[in-house]
């Protein structure tokens, strides 16, 4: 499944708090056999990825493609901003999504609400089951969640969302259960890595 597909999909969980939905692309079969002497498949070139803005830091395996949609809510139109990047031959999503909220709303709402309002949605759009839960904070202190839910196909989410001055980050991993097994690790590295730059 392609990115492109998605974004229709993606755009329409953002109702309320922003949440998306995207499933790993499967695995494509090899056109030809090569003989190789490498056992492991090659692993992706992981680098630090600057947001355009500058708001947001992280480790990236490549470069991410960048999507924007619009989404007219109940608080006026909103702008959702979606990085994804997919290694080749691992079914595996890596995703950071963000949107601002409009001002007025950015400064009434409470954190630990809009963070509970994303959970909801993630769970509802995606029809998936929570495994874990905890609340968390970034690396400069700002409220967070991190959920871990698997819908009916067996596609496992480990997300982990903030609210920073008026815009909610997502940052998610999205694979099967057992790249899910493999991929802990990078996974978590990859999570850990997320940084939100303050503004100046």
């Amino acid at each position: 499944m392609t990115v492109k597909s998605l974004l229709p999909l993606i755009a329409a969980t953002i109702v309320c708090a922003g949440s998306i939905l995207v499933e790993a692309r499967p695995v494509k079969p090899p056109v030809a056999v090569v003989k190789s002497t490498v056992s492991q498949p090659v692993q992706p070139q992981w680098k630090l990825y600057n947001a355009p803005d500058g708001r947001f830091s992280i480790l990236m395996p490549g470069s991410p493609n960048r999507n924007t949609e619009h989404q007219k809510t109940y608080m006026g139109e909103i702008t959702l901003e979606i990085f994804v990047a997919q290694p080749l031959k691992q079914q595996v999503a890596y995703i950071v999504a963000y949107n601002d909220f409009p001002y007025s709303y950015g400064q009434m709402a409470d954190p630990q609400v809009v963070l509970n309002n994303a959970r909801d949605m993630a769970l509802k759009t995606t029809k998936s089951n929570l495994i874990s839960q905890r609340n968390i904070r970034s690396s400069n202190n700002h409220p967070g969640k991190e959920i871990e839910y698997i819908n009916s196909g067996g596609k496992i989410t480990k997300s982990r969302m903030y609210v920073a001055e008026g815009r909610l980050y997502q940052v998610m991993a999205i694979t099967t259960k057992k790249q899910q097994k493999t991929l802990a690790k990078t996974i978590n590295g990859y999570l850990n890595s997320f940084h939100v730059v303050l503004k100046k």
